[in-house]
């Protein structure tokens, strides 16, 4: 199976390791900002609400977050990254996301956004959307 976030690769050699843990402890950690908005982009089009609130910085995250039933996440375009990398520990990606209805596969819709990353240690964390249209 191809992965969500349309890296080209298969699910199992992408998002999967990070998505994936061990007595509720991830094995690895994605080693970009963009590796992580990609890995986040798959959790919502699994409905891996557990590791969107495990990948969100702790001052900007949610209490609780409940996924939309009816938006099927389906492709997911990176359009920019500045900063972010493996030596960095602030990165912003620019993204859009496609989605479409559950109940009506003809509805389909996009979001574009802006988000900023911060790293903490190992971990890169979601933290805020700059922009979104």
């Amino acid at each position: 199976m191809r992965c969500p976030c349309h890296s080209g690769e298969t699910y199992e050699a992408c998002c999967s390791r990070y998505l994936q843990s061990i007595d509720g402890k991830r094995t690895a950690f994605p080693p970009t900002a963009e590796a992580l908005m990609r890995s986040r982009f798959t959790a919502f089009a699994l409905g891996d609400a557990a590791y969107l609130l495990a990948t969100w910085h702790p001052e900007t995250r949610p209490g609780a977050l409940e996924l939309d039933p009816d938006q099927q996440w389906f492709m997911l375009e990176i359009l920019g990254t500045k900063d972010g990398g493996v030596f960095d520990t602030e990165g912003i990606v620019s993204f859009r996301a496609h989605y479409r209805s559950a109940a009506n596969r003809k509805l389909r819709d996009a979001l574009t956004e802006t988000s900023s990353f911060v790293r903490q240690g190992r971990q890169w964390l979601y933290v805020a959307a700059l922009e979104i249209s």
